[in-house]
């Protein structure tokens, strides 16, 4: 496994700049391609990192592309590629990719299709009613006496598709907003409503090939848009790694009940599943239950993760690509965790305005211990400018959490653009479990 190959990183997020960070510092890799990329990963000069200028939507160009430069291996970052089935289009070229297939996909892609396999392998999780119209959904909802739920859109919805009720009246509201006014799509075509969970969440990301998992160190993402979780749902305003939440005993407990048992019956049903199997988990009184499945790497946990990572990730991503991941060589670990802050375009999650000047990023880079990843950035006649709702992943070692987080808000704080925010509270929750 010596050989030098060029790699292809598909998406543009802050998910697919922290894995061709990683992935370019491997001795191993010649170029790793970013498609589309952002203006993160075009600035990436002391690394082996290029821009393609094609949408991780277009899978004809995208399989051309990997054919056409000899890609050896390709790392699918971003959901809807994965659901949409482009690493069957890669495989069925004679290409090697790193993901699930497009019917293995479907554990994020339907979240119906999630509950029954967790129900079915009798794995944890918490009773869940489906439905395909708002009328009957509200109907079930008006028999019931007022409790807190949680209402979900079936499909893909970008981290958005879920809305934690307190009472009847806003689930009502969830559902009409969801399958009524069809707010996320043909994502609200079918919903699910779930009995409300308590506890702490936490996020298990863990490599696989179908056979073998490999399981990272626990992270834990702060979804809601403000401090003390309040506000509507994101794809996530930040996240550190790992969380004293999960000692070792959980681990292996969430290992042998949760994550092995949804291994083996992925490969019962003939969908074998290879890539990133996210769990995201309640710690519940009585365990730790499942969520919902994602298929990647969360964004942004990925980057706190990726940031403590000291092993070869090309060589880890090949071995599990080829469904060899034992032979792959043990993970070595950063000691010290990472907090990473998301900045948001003001508005976001709703709408928001982009195309605003950023500055201070030179500043901010001089931080020790520190990286900012992009997100939602381009550069535009010389100058980097906000183009999504979560636009910077600033993400930070330390030798504590408490140290973590000071570093990445001192970096937070050299960066600015019109509208700039961020939550103040990101690894709040892991200094008061110590």
């Amino acid at each position: 496994m010596s050989d030098k190959m060029k790699v292809l990183v598909v998406g543009g997020g802050g998910r697919e700049h922290a894995l061709a960070w990683r992935l370019a510092q491997s001795p191993r890799a010649e170029v790793v391609f970013c498609a589309p990329g952002n203006a993160g990963t075009a600035g990436e000069t002391s690394l082996p990192i290029e821009n393609v200028d094609l949408p991780a939507s277009d899978t004809e160009r995208l399989v051309a592309f990997a054919r056409d430069n000899a890609i050896g291996l390709t790392v699918v970052g971003p959901e809807a590629p994965l659901v949409a089935g482009l690493v069957d289009a890669l495989q069925d070229a004679g290409l090697r990719a790193f993901g699930p297939s497009k019917a293995a996909a479907e554990l994020e892609g339907s979240k119906v299709f999630c509950k029954e396999l967790l129900r079915h392998g009798d794995i944890p999780t918490g009773e869940f009613h489906v439905f395909r119209a708002a009328e009957e959904a509200i109907l079930f909802l008006n028999e019931r006496e007022s409790q807190p739920l949680v209402v979900k859109a079936d499909g893909l919805a970008a981290g958005k598709g879920v809305v934690v009720c307190d009472d009847r009246e806003q689930a009502v509201e969830a559902v009409q907003r969801i399958a009524g006014a069809k707010e996320f799509g043909a994502a609200g075509d079918r919903l699910l409503i779930e009995e409300r969970l308590h506890g702490e969440e936490a996020s298990i990301l863990a490599i696989t090939d179908g056979r073998s998992i490999v399981t990272l160190p626990a992270a834990q993402d702060h979804k809601p848009a403000y401090d003390g979780d309040r506000g509507p749902n994101t794809g996530g305003m930040g996240a550190y790694c790992p969380t004293p939440l999960v000692d070792d005993a959980l681990m292996r407990r969430i290992e042998e009940e949760i994550l092995v048992p949804t291994v083996h019956h992925m490969k019962r049903k003939r969908r074998p599943f290879c890539g990133v199997l996210y769990a995201g988990l309640m710690l519940t009184k009585g365990g730790p239950k499942v969520l919902e499945y994602n298929v990647r790497l969360g964004d942004p946990e990925c980057q706190p993760v990726l940031m403590r990572l000291k092993s070869d990730l090309l060589t880890l991503l090949e071995c599990a690509a080829d469904g060899r991941l034992d032979e792959a060589p043990p993970l070595t670990w950063d000691p010290r965790p990472a907090v990473c802050v998301v900045m948001a375009s003001e508005g976001y999650p709703g709408p928001y305005e982009k195309g605003f000047t950023i500055t201070g990023l030179d500043k901010a880079a001089d931080t020790p211990n520190t990286k900012v990843f992009h997100a939602g950035t381009a550069s535009i006649n010389g100058d980097i400018v906000n183009v999504g709702g979560r636009v910077l992943g600033v993400t930070a070692l330390g030798d504590t959490v408490p140290a973590a987080k000071l570093a990445a808000y001192t970096a937070v704080k050299a960066i600015r653009w019109r509208g700039a925010w961020c939550r103040k509270d990101i690894a709040d929750k892991a200094i008061r479990v110590r």
